[in-house]
Parts: structure tokens; C-alpha cells; sequence
């Protein structure tokens, strides 16, 4: 009898990807394409220990769905991904030994399909024991922390993603403080105009009738496109004022880019705080009125405080759309992650690719976690 549906699924998903797709790829050089290696055939001598944590994950499909068993199968999902990590590293090395020294070695579709399900099984298993949000981030973090001594044991040295990173450490280091410096950079002034323009929309009914549809416009605007409508500008006032050109105004570069992202992200932010104090109990303003608070005092006290989680869920939003749009404005010489993923893309080289989308993929988690803990403190704090 299935007694767990969602890791039912799960594992009929590896089962069907596992087979079907190649575990890594063997490529001569990097102009050509890779010799599929499937998972069966990685699989020999200590490698079959990653039958354990399989064969553990499979009895939690049909075992009663107790507390023990929801721990055991997280234990399972972790160890899975843990020990698939190093299998691709080991038969990567293995498959180095006779391969020439130009040789790519990249992990294939059966890897990050299998990735990703251990990770949602574990991300259940939690779920499931209703582990609180401080303790699920620190086991995370123990899971990031083993893969990160994976790579440092230069257990995954032969993994072309990690020898793309070898030849470009310096680089990228600094692509990841651009990258995050440009979501900063347009975070701060989000929040500085947002909170104030949806505390006016909420107070002026004319204003919120023309600022949501023009915010709302913004959206619908392709990235590229409104980088490309901020170039002319941009460039003309370069070009009128050469002084400007020395605070990096012009139509390339990273003030362009910044631009768009608080564009962007004024919507949510703004949406968000006016939403938020619609929502506030009118209860407690005509408390507040009672204690003799100011419209002022009101809204410090008791309108943004209330309002607050709301507002929060707002930036979170932004938070996150910044961090991947912020990659695609290394097309107009911002620099950061994007740089790394489209010289990757130009040169069709998957691996590159990689190693500049990872690292982007890791930062939103990285943000969501932070908002996550953030929402919980508060709730916690009001109960």
C-alpha cells in the first residue's frame, strides 16, 4: 500500500531518468560532443553503496508514515545525494586516467535529475517532521558544508565544472561580488522609494490609478528591451555632461543595469506595502486613535509594524527577481555571473554555463532562506 505519494512520484521520476539519460559525458575537447556513460555503468565495486540510500528511500514509500521513518528518509536523501555527488567525481577520475589532457568529463541529465529529486525528498522528509525553519537551515548547511569538502578534497578535480572554475578562481570571485553588489545596489533604493510611493497609494486613490498600471507596464517589458530603451538616454546625457561619465553614467555598464533591476522590482515592493496596510485591523488604528497617536505615529507604530510580513513577502520578491535578472545585464558590460553564463553560451560550453548559473541558483536560495527565517521570527514574535 503507498503510504507516500509525493516520494512515490519522486522515485518513479529516477527511475525513468536513470536509465534514459547519461550519468556523465566523455568529450575528446570541448568543440565536440560528449559519449553519453550511464549510471549502470558508473555503478561497480564501492560505488554500489548508493544502492543503500535508494533501497532505504523506496521502503519509505510504502512503510507507515511515522516520525522515525520521516528522519530515516532524510538521512537516506542526504546520504543519496551525498554519495552521488562523489560517485560522478570518482568515475570522473577513473575515466581521466586514460582520457587526453583536453579531454571534458561533464556530468550528464541522469546526475542533476537524480540531484534534484534527492534534494525534494529531503526537503519532505523535513516537511513531514515539521522540523523548525533554524533547524532545517542548519541541516542544510551541513549538506552544502559535506559538499563543500567534497570539492575541497579534490575528490571532483576531474569533473570539467570544477576545472572551469580552476582557470577562472580569480575571475570568478569577482564576478559573484559584482553580481552581488548589483542586487544591492538596487535593493537599497527599491525599498527607499517603494515603502514611501505604496504608503501614497495607499493614502491617494488618483495615485495608485495611474502608478500600478504604469509599474505593471514596466513588467511586461523584456529585460533586453529596457536595457535597451535606458542605452539612448544614458549615453546622451554621457555625452552632454562628460563629468557624468566619471560616476560610470553612460549607456553601458553597471548604472544602466541597476536602473532597470529597481524598475523591475518597484512593483512587488510597492504592491506589497500598500496591500499591507490595507490590510491592517481598523480595530487597532482606532485603538491607536484612542491613545491620541498622530497619523504619523499611527503608521510607525501600529500600520507598519502590522503590515509588515506583508511588506516583507513584497521584498522577498524582489529580492529574488533582481538576483536573476541581474545575470542577463551582463549584456550590456555589467559584469557579474552573467558574464561567466553567456561566455559560456557563446562558446558552447555547458560547463561555463554552469558555473555561472550555480552560483546564481545558490545566492536565491541562499535569500529565500534568509526571508523564510526572517517571517518566522516575526510570527513567533507576535503570537
Amino acid at each position: 500500500m503507498v503510504r507516500n505519494r509525493v516520494l512515490l512520484v519522486l522515485l518513479l521520476a529516477g527511475l525513468l531518468a536513470a536509465p534514459s539519460l547519461a550519468f556523465l559525458t566523455l568529450a575528446p575537447n570541448r568543440l565536440v560532443s560528449g559519449a553519453p556513460i550511464s549510471l549502470g555503468a558508473a555503478l561497480h565495486g564501492e560505488a554500489l553503496i548508493l544502492l543503500l540510500p535508494a533501497v532505504l528511500l523506496a521502503l519509505g514509500v510504502f512503510l507507515p508514515q511515522r516520525r522515525a521513518l520521516h528522519a530515516l528518509t532524510a538521512a537516506a536523501a542526504a546520504g543519496f545525494l551525498l554519495l552521488l555527488v562523489r560517485l560522478a567525481g570518482s568515475e570522473a577520475a577513473l575515466l581521466a586516467q586514460t582520457a587526453p589532457p583536453v579531454a571534458r568529463i561533464s556530468l550528464g541529465g541522469a546526475f542533476w535529475v537524480l540531484l534534484i529529486i534527492a534534494a525534494l525528498a529531503l526537503s519532505d522528509a523535513l516537511r513531514r517532521l515539521a522540523v523548525p525553519a533554524p533547524a532545517g537551515v542548519l541541516l542544510g548547511a551541513v549538506v552544502v558544508g559535506a559538499l563543500g569538502l567534497l570539492l575541497l578534497s579534490g575528490a571532483l578535480d576531474s569533473l570539467a565544472i570544477v576545472r572551469e572554475y580552476a582557470a577562472r578562481r580569480t575571475a570568478f570571485a569577482a564576478a559573484i561580488l559584482r553580481h552581488a553588489a548589483m542586487v544591492a545596489l538596487a535593493l537599497l533604493p527599491t525599498v527607499l522609494l517603494g515603502l514611501p510611493l505604496g504608503v501614497l497609494a495607499r493614502r491617494r486613490e488618483a495615485l495608485a490609478a495611474w502608478l500600478f498600471p504604469l509599474l505593471n507596464v514596466v513588467q511586461t517589458i523584456p529585460s533586453i528591451a529596457l536595457f535597451g530603451v535606458l542605452l539612448a538616454p544614458l549615453s546622451g546625457l554621457a555625452g552632454h555632461f562628460p563629468a557624468l561619465a566619471r560616476f560610470g553614467i553612460g549607456g553601458v555598464g553597471v548604472l544602466p543595469a541597476v536602473i532597470a533591476l529597481i524598475l523591475y522590482a518597484l512593483l512587488p515592493v510597492t504592491r506589497n506595502t500598500s496591500e499591507g496596510l490595507a490590510g491592517v485591523s481598523p480595530a487597532a488604528l482606532e485603538a491607536g486613535r484612542g491613545l491620541g497617536m498622530t497619523p504619523r505615529q499611527l503608521l510607525w507604530r501600529v500600520e507598519l509594524p502590522l503590515a509588515l510580513p506583508v511588506i516583507l513577502s513584497g521584498l522577498r520578491i524582489a529580492a529574488l527577481q533582481t538576483i536573476g535578472l541581474a545575470a542577463v545585464a551582463a549584456l550590456i558590460g555589467a559584469g557579474g555571473l552573467g558574464a561567466i553564463m553567456f561566455q559560456g553560451l557563446f562558446a558552447d560550453a555547458l560547463d561555463l554555463v554552469l558555473l555561472g548559473v550555480l552560483p546564481i541558483i545558490l545566492m536565491a536560495l541562499a535569500a529565500n532562506v534568509l526571508f523564510d527565517l526572517g517571517l518566522g521570527r516575526l510570527r513567533r514574535l507576535r503570537r
